[in-house]
């Protein structure tokens, strides 16, 4: 068990770093890309390119720490369904089950990485290599498939939906109050 705890830290860690990263450098190519446009009136060559490609490995590996904190999509509808007692059960094959979904994902992903480097795809503008960006996509979801097993499998390393509640999408201090009506602004 402190196995997998370990190996869900260092990968939440990872996937916080590279999702960082990612975000930082798609912000930087596509500033200097516009201020490169309104200095010189042509703009960095591949700059788009590479901010798409940072976006994409933003938003994959955003995947991951989506389901590392429970605050990814999920049905709530059925929740009442069942009686409490089978919440375990059904905790344990939802895991499993989103486990497998992301196993046939990366599976297909990494079929489609192998015929993109087979065909030696590469960009128009950068002329690079298209199937090393593609190869985040079954990565992903590969180490999706092995954090959902461990939910499923250990139940006590799955996230509380206590703490993923408490956290807030806008920080104290950048909330708005909203004043009493009749307050003047």
């Amino acid at each position: 068990m402190e196995f997998a705890r370990t190996f869900l830290r260092v990968v939440s860690k990872a996937e916080r770093a590279v999702t960082l990263l990612a975000f930082v450098i798609m912000t930087l190519v596509i500033i200097a890309d516009v201020f490169s446009r309104k200095i010189t009136g042509v703009g960095i060559a591949g700059a788009p390119r590479i901010g798409v490609f940072a976006m994409i490995a933003t938003a994959f590996v955003s995947f991951g720490l989506a389901s590392d904190a429970r605050r990814h999509l999920r049905p709530k509808f059925a929740d009442g369904w069942f009686p409490e007692s089978w919440n375990a059960a059904i905790t344990c094959a939802q895991e499993l089950l989103t486990a497998a979904f992301c196993l046939a994902f990366a599976v297909v992903g990494v079929g489609v990485v192998m015929e993109t480097y087979t065909l030696g795809e590469t960009t128009r503008m950068l002329r690079i290599p298209v199937w090393p960006m593609q190869a985040i996509i079954p990565l992903v979801f590969f180490i999706a498939a092995i954090r959902h097993s461990i939910f499923g499998l250990i139940p006590d390393l799955r996230p509380k939906l206590e703490d993923a509640a408490s956290l807030d999408a806008v920080p104290a201090n950048l909330k708005v109050e909203t004043g009493q009506a009749g307050d003047k602004a």
